[in-house]
């Protein structure tokens, strides 16, 4: 048994002897031996879709589930618009699923991309996480009433001690005592990542189209951006570390992973394509896609899958109930987690 689409008929009153228009769909059971879509009275047999076009159908249909479960999100937001500060942080933060999921999607409409093209869109994923790593420090510091440009410190929490590990030690006291000037330096920490990532992302490009983008060029900008995004990732773990207690109410390690298990996802699971196409388990079948693009092509859809996943997580993450009148309650709940 076949599900199929009909019509569904409406009946006019004021038409002519009230003539039947039919609107929308309706189920139905095939007894033949095939599926489809019936849309305007033309069958569509979904199986005889080329596998190019159901990976786009499916990855299309992931993309529009993360837009949807984030746009729900960021509706609660904007109507419960009591802290600006805050909110506009965990905006551009759970944006951040549906950005990679439409990214990869494009990847995927247009499979036969150059390197250069490709390299484009990772760099938009890279540079948009950045900025997401440093607006989730703002977003801790606003928890707990710091600003920088302001010159706000909490007396409270000021001269508790940092303590530095290796490699850090080189260039800093292994024991800090906190103040304005060493908040300032985690800051910078996370902005220098928003600066160098899309200032290399450039540089790769335009050294592919001409050419010049030799293989030791290569492993010095991945060695000089993996410096860049693990100092921007310490300065978060460290300040976490310090205000773990004051920050647990806002259950700041769930909001973490979000952003981490994005990154995480996308780059281990590269890494393990790969390893699958250099001994042979990925193979191109088609003498006009070679195994680069396979492999593009399976990332991108496992992207699109996973954001779905997190646009989820995000709702529990990055609630609207503080703001929302239930901050009691929220608080109440955090410290039970």
């Amino acid at each position: 048994m076949v599900w199929a689409f009909g019509r569904l008929a409406v009946t006019s009153a004021g038409d002519d002897g009230g003539r039947r228009r039919t609107t929308g769909l309706r189920r139905r059971t095939a007894t033949n031996g095939g599926g489809g879509i019936e849309v305007n009275g033309k069958m569509m047999d979904i199986t005889q879709f080329d596998p190019r076009t159901l990976t786009l159908l499916g990855a299309g249909t992931c993309v529009m589930l993360s837009m949807h479960f984030t746009v729900q999100l960021l509706s609660q937001h904007l109507f419960y618009w009591k802290n600006p500060k805050e909110q506009k942080a965990i905006i551009i933060i759970i944006l951040m699923a549906p950005i990679y999921a439409l990214d990869s999607f494009v990847g995927l409409v247009d499979i036969q991309g150059s390197k250069p093209f490709f390299t484009f869109l990772d760099s938009v994923k890279e540079c948009y996480e950045a900025l997401v790593i440093a607006k989730f420090l703002a977003l801790m510091y606003s928890y707990l009433n710091i600003s920088i440009s302001q010159n706000r410190v909490p007396d409270e929490i000021k001269g508790r001690e940092i303590h530095h590990s290796f490699p850090m030690t080189l260039f800093q006291p292994h024991v800090v005592h906190l103040d304005h000037y060493t908040l300032k330096l985690l800051k910078y920490w996370t902005w220098q990542f928003v600066i160098i990532r899309p200032m290399f992302s450039i540089l790769m490009i335009l050294l592919q189209l001409l050419g010049l983008y030799t293989s030791w060029v290569s492993w010095t900008v991945t060695i000089i951006l993996n410096i860049s995004v693990s100092l921007a990732l310490y300065s978060l773990m460290v300040f976490y570390h310090v205000f773990a207690k004051e920050l647990a109410p806002h259950r700041p390690l769930s909001k973490f992973l979000c952003i981490k298990g994005i990154v995480f996802f996308c780059f281990w699971q590269g890494i393990v394509i790969e390893i699958l196409a250099a001994v042979g388990v990925i193979k191109s079948h088609h003498f006009w896609l070679d195994v680069e693009h396979i492999e593009e092509a399976f990332q991108n859809v496992l992207v699109c899958l996973e954001m779905v996943v997190f646009s989820l997580i995000q709702q529990y993450a990055y609630p609207v109930a503080p703001y929302s009148g239930d901050m009691p309650g929220r608080l109440k709940s955090g410290k039970k987690d």
